[in-house]
């Protein structure tokens, strides 16, 4: 059951990711309002883009999926302060759904790690060594 819990969560938090690439890499007007705001258009749009893919195929493959989350958890991380200090909670009407999908992707992700951690311990009593 821990199993297939990992998982899903896993898949699920990459599949959010993957759903918001294509306004970061189109150019939406609400990927580019965002990332005005923050002071890193376009470098910053692009750049998180292409580590927000990164992320999801390392969650997708089910061996590196613990490095997907941990990655993950510092870019969303990102995110969710970015909307606490700078952009607000809504953001150019949306009710607060950008926010709501990085609260979710986090949690997801910290699932995720929380289910693989033995696989963390046994890493971190190897680096050590």
């Amino acid at each position: 059951m821990k199993n297939y819990l990992e998982r899903i969560s896993a898949i699920v938090a990459a599949v959010i990711l993957l759903q918001t690439l294509y306004f970061k890499f189109t150019g939406a007007s609400e990927s580019v309002y965002i990332f005005n705001q923050l002071g890193i258009e376009p470098y910053g749009r692009i750049g998180t883009g292409v580590l927000e893919l990164i992320i999801s195929i390392l969650l997708l493959i089910k061996r590196t999926s613990l490095i997907g989350a941990i990655l993950g958890i510092g870019v969303i991380s990102g995110a969710i302060l970015s909307h606490l200090f700078i952009l607000g909670i809504e953001v150019q009407g949306d009710g607060g759904l950008l926010f709501g999908l990085a609260i979710i992707v986090f949690t997801l992700l910290l699932l995720t790690v929380i289910l693989q951690k033995e696989k963390l311990l046994l890493f971190l009593k190897n680096v050590k060594k």
